[in-house]
């Protein structure tokens, strides 16, 4: 009994060897027997292809197996490979920010340097321009002052008669 289905599993060789009891007008045992071997064929034949299809099924379900466990593989990897694509771009957007942000600062470091130093040359070109009006000023009075000599020089000469004679200097 097989599972308590109450179901007599047969071999082949078991319904081959199979014998019946005689009775008086019974069977044709000729006809039994080429029954009983056309079954036990049959039944053989049966059990070969649901062995050989156990046996497709089992390599198969195998073959699947393998296959689900490489789209498990390959679906990791492009899941790994889509979060380092997103780290690195992330990273390299980070990394950008930090560069225009050192950039900036480096802008404004020299822009503060060209505004003082714009300041200083400005500084410096009012000190000398205040040192060319204080140069001009004296500059006209040194010249104003030569020609108040000039002048009175002049009046000298002219008062002494002298004319064109060179004035002797006492030292």
């Amino acid at each position: 009994m097989e599972g308590g289905k109450g179901v007599m599993e047969l071999s082949a060789v078991e319904l081959h060897h199979k014998q019946f009891s005689m009775r008086w007008r019974g069977f044709d045992p000729r006809e039994v027997e080429l029954f009983l071997q056309q079954t036990a064929e049959t039944i053989h034949a049966t059990k070969m292809e649901a062995a050989r299809l156990q046996a497709a099924l089992e390599e198969q379900q195998k073959e699947l197996s393998a296959y689900k466990e490489r789209e498990k593989a390959i679906r990791n990897v492009l899941l790994n490979a889509h979060k380092n694509a997103e780290q690195l771009k992330a990273n390299a957007e980070k990394e950008a920010r930090l560069i225009v942000a050192e950039a900036e600062l480096k802008a404004e470091k020299i822009l503060q340097g060209a505004h003082q130093r714009l300041a200083q040359l400005q500084e410096e070109i009012a000190e000398l321009k205040g040192y060319r009006i204080q140069l001009e000023s004296r500059l006209r009075s040194t010249i104003e002052t030569y020609r108040q000599l000039l002048g009175t020089e002049k009046e000298e000469e002219t008062e002494s008669g002298m004319g064109g004679r060179v004035k002797v200097i006492n030292r």
